[in-house]
């Protein structure tokens, strides 16, 4: 028995390092795009202020175009989401904001799903040789993966990670989808909302909730954390 319960311990520790490695592709991806963007200096958070001040006196849709735009952006190039999403709300009102917030969210981490979903096994196979364990680890990311989708938003690039995770492991689409809305949805209008009462004199409260739903996430991703290692 204990041998058998070695055994399973192995071949788990030998899937989830697959994971692992799948996961710190995609973040030194991501994180090397936001690290080209900073030394570029191709666009600062002075830049995004920029375009919404000086699209203010246009019609609505025309900021609402750059907020989805930027927002579908963060799948390529990593972008201050809760910044933008905040700008949005302020700009655009609430109801509008989370029209346009809610499209760019949508478009992004549905694109990476269905990129992965289609593309990915053939990184995977150079990634390792074995369909057996690939076939567990996509299993595994389907066992575990809907929270983590939930509390994606804890921490930048994260969204994207998951998402690209979840089309990488066949998640059906309705149980993606499912957990992305839970996920996002309350995010986003709380950020927009907080965004809309919020004046230039005045940003506490956009501050007070982009600190609070941040610490609350990081609380909620530390203690999923902490499970899954206890088991």
């Amino acid at each position: 028995m204990e041998y058998i319960l070695i055994f399973q311990l192995f071949i788990i520790r030998f899937i989830m390092r697959l994971l692992f490695k799948v996961v710190l592709i995609l973040l030194v991806l991501f994180s090397s795009t936001f690290l080209l963007i900073k030394l570029s200096g191709v666009l600062t958070m002075e830049d995004i202020n920029y375009y919404f001040e000086a699209l203010k006196s246009q019609p609505s849709y025309f900021i609402g175009t750059l907020v989805l735009l930027l927002l579908f952006a963060d799948l390529f190039i990593a972008v201050p989401t809760m910044s933008i999403i905040i700008l949005a709300g302020y700009f655009l009102g609430f109801e509008l904001a989370i029209l346009y917030v809610f499209l760019g969210l949508f478009s992004a981490s549905v694109t990476g799903y269905f990129l992965s979903y289609f593309y990915a096994d053939k990184i995977l196979r150079k990634i390792s040789k074995d369909k057996k364990q690939i076939t567990q680890m996509k299993k595994i990311f389907n066992e575990h993966g809907v929270l983590l989708l939930i509390i994606s938003r804890a921490m930048p690039m994260l969204p994207e990670i998951t998402s690209c995770l979840a089309g990488t492991s066949k998640m059906p689409f309705y149980k993606y989808l499912t957990a992305w809305a839970l996920g996002s949805i309350p995010y986003l209008l709380l950020i927009s909302y907080a965004g809309s009462i919020s004046e230039l004199s005045n940003p506490k409260p956009a501050l007070y909730t982009a600190i609070t739903v941040t610490v609350l996430l990081w609380i909620i991703w530390f203690i999923f954390i902490k499970t899954k290692l206890s088991k």
